[in-house]
């Protein structure tokens, strides 16, 4: 039983407001009656209010299987128990709070009922189904998306470049502009899927047009045709990521998701690992009707994301309340489990009830998400965190050949820093359980290159094959704290508007990042790029010293500036201001950052 299920309640964290951000922040002031305690007289009890934070499943489930942390024993709860969350619907104010929170076109709506209960024995089932029917095929979307983004670096170890003409500035060039089409589409794609299509929709017509085009680089001809399919493969991958962020915040709640958003980053890394022994045997299949492995390497993994891409026409409904199609006239959920994934994600955070799947945003509100001060520091993370690993793994399977190593052999070495990254991942994760952080806990990514940075800068010219490869390695295994960032985002973003654009404007800023990160080995500088080292281990010692202290620091200013005014109103001021109040998303006085 994973620990956001299970029916022990946690101390509140320092710093954030459970249940939906808005609900517990009465309980703060310790003054007065909170809303919650006025349940309707006609409706089932509640259960202890659940208080687990963002990023706390995961940590928590590798804690108790390293024995760190023990997990309660069976008698000390009870299945059978009630697992419905106290919330503001349960509040005697119950028609003015629909009126505020929740649309007239929700999807969901006809699902939403505040006196609904179940308990945890039915949910540990309801969550279950929802992994293996949505969130097991949002991974295996996503690591077709990465199959094609990717195998880039598996095609240049079989001598792509030298076939077509190229130089390694024509690399660093497609490569950039591979990040300019993620970029340009990221707020585009995501958009136009809230408008026109289901999410879910627009993702497999992105998987096949991108797919299409990675099956038709087996047909590139020179530099201009190399140019033209870096930019339109990323182009129909823009958005993806944020897109099907957003969707799965519709199936689960603050708590569930941040395990789910760590094995969704996993199933990237694990399918580069199988990508990485696939090329050894795809490229090999040089000589075979005359074209080289790396065309049938791009051709026949193209074909296999494309049936991604067509199968998920069928497999991914629009929402939980609507999963019965004509293929599927029974759906995927009965009633009652619909009732109880809707009604426990709007118990959670009841302003995912503030737009319907179809409603578009305004250039208005798309402005007011924009110009969000309050985001501006996870976006200037999202610049500079992941800079200085890029050019190290861009490069890496040219520096192997360069080195001396073969095409096996190379496509071979790349594997190890996967798996690394993959364990550190984990680790991190559960760290951030232990420490309750989020700013200093992402800060070990940078932290992990700092001294592997200086390893490349003080190692004797010309390093040895194998040196090279040790260093290389440690370095790429670093740990993986994009996902924390993302739900970190999220999390701050505060309401529907503002996530929906704030998950782009995130992506885009690590898209900028990229491209940036494309172009800091020079050839000039080649071949152990002393110059373009020496600044990416500056980045890492600003980020360290500077940049994540301050976003902590900041965050918490923030938490005092909200809870000062909150702590001095009366119970019936609080009220009113729920209530009347023109303050959305993180704005609002009873939302809190997370740090």
């Amino acid at each position: 039983m994973s620990a956001q299920q299970q029916p022990t309640s946690k101390p509140s964290p320092a710093g954030s407001i459970t249940s939906s951000d808005h609900a517990g922040a009465d309980s703060k002031t310790g003054t007065g009656k909170d809303v919650r305690d006025a349940v309707p007289p006609t409706a089932p009890a509640l259960a202890t209010q659940q208080t687990q934070r963002m990023e706390a499943a995961l940590g928590d489930a590798i804690l108790r299987f390293l024995r760190i942390r023990k997990g309660p024993k069976a008698e000390e709860y009870d299945l059978d128990a009630i697992a419905t969350q106290p919330s503001i619907w349960d509040s005697e104010n119950l028609e003015e709070y629909k009126e505020a929170y929740i649309h007239p076109q929700w999807e969901n709506k006809e699902a939403f009922d505040p006196s609904f209960r179940w308990t945890w024995r039915e949910e540990r089932q309801v969550r279950r189904k929802v992994d293996w029917k949505i969130m097991v095929w949002c991974c295996v979307m996503f690591a077709a998306l990465n199959i094609d983004r990717n195998n880039i670096n598996n095609a240049v170890s079989d001598d792509m470049l030298p076939d077509l003409g190229l130089t390694r500035a024509d690399y660093n060039l497609g490569q950039t502009i591979s990040r300019v089409g993620f970029l340009v589409a990221e707020l585009p794609s995501q958009l136009i899927s809230k408008r026109f299509y289901r999410p879910g929709s627009v993702d497999p017509n992105s998987d096949l047009l991108f797919s299409t085009i990675s099956g038709l680089q087996f047909f590139l001809k020179g530099r201009a045709s190399f140019l033209a399919t870096r930019y339109l493969i990323a182009t129909f991958q823009g958005g993806f990521i944020p897109d099907t962020i957003l969707y799965l915040s519709y199936w689960y709640t603050g708590t569930s998701l941040p395990i789910r958003l760590a094995w969704f980053w996993m199933s990237s890394q694990i399918v580069d690992i199988g990508v990485g022994f696939a090329a050894v045997g795809l490229l090999s299949m040089r000589g075979i009707l005359g074209y080289e492995g790396w065309r049938w390497m791009f051709l026949i993994e193209g074909c296999f994301t494309f049936s991604v891409g067509l199968l998920s026409f069928f497999l991914m409904p629009q929402c939980p309340a609507r999963t019965r199609s004509w293929w599927n006239p029974k759906g995927y959920f009965k009633e009652k489990e619909v009732k109880i994934i809707v009604n426990s994600v709007i118990r959670d955070d009841p302003q995912k009830g503030g737009m319907y799947n179809r409603q578009g945003l305004s250039v208005r509100q798309i402005w007011e998400c924009s110009k969000d001060y309050d985001m501006w520091p996870l976006y200037a993370l999202g610049l500079l965190f992941g800079l200085p690993k890029y050019p190290v793994n861009q490069y890496l399977t040219l520096s192997f050949r360069g080195l001396g190593f073969n095409v096996i052999q190379t496509n071979l070495l790349s594997i190890p820093n996967i798996v690394g990254s993959s364990i550190t991942m984990l680790l991190i994760t559960a760290l951030s359980e232990l420490v309750n952080n989020r700013s200093f806990v992402s800060m070990a990514e940078d932290a992990w290159l700092l001294p592997c940075f200086v390893a490349l800068i003080a190692l004797p010219d010309p390093i040895s094959p194998w040196a090279y490869f040790a260093i290389a390695t440690v370095l790429l295994s670093f740990p993986y704290t994009h996902p924390i960032q993302v739900a970190w985002t999220s999390r701050n973003a505060g309401s529907v508007q503002n996530r929906t654009v704030s998950a782009s404007l995130y992506n885009m800023w690590v898209q900028v990042s990229g491209m940036i990160g494309a172009n800091i080995y020079q050839s000039n500088d080649a071949p152990r790029y002393f110059k373009a080292n020496k600044g990416l281990l500056v980045i890492c010692i600003w980020m360290c010293v500077v940049q994540y202290p301050f976003t902590f620091f900041y965050y918490r200013w923030r938490n005092n500036q909200k809870a000062k005014v909150w702590d001095a109103m009366s119970p019936e001021e609080q009220h009113n201001y729920r209530t009347n109040t023109t303050d959305v998303g993180n704005k609002r006085l009873d939302f809190r950052f997370a740090t």
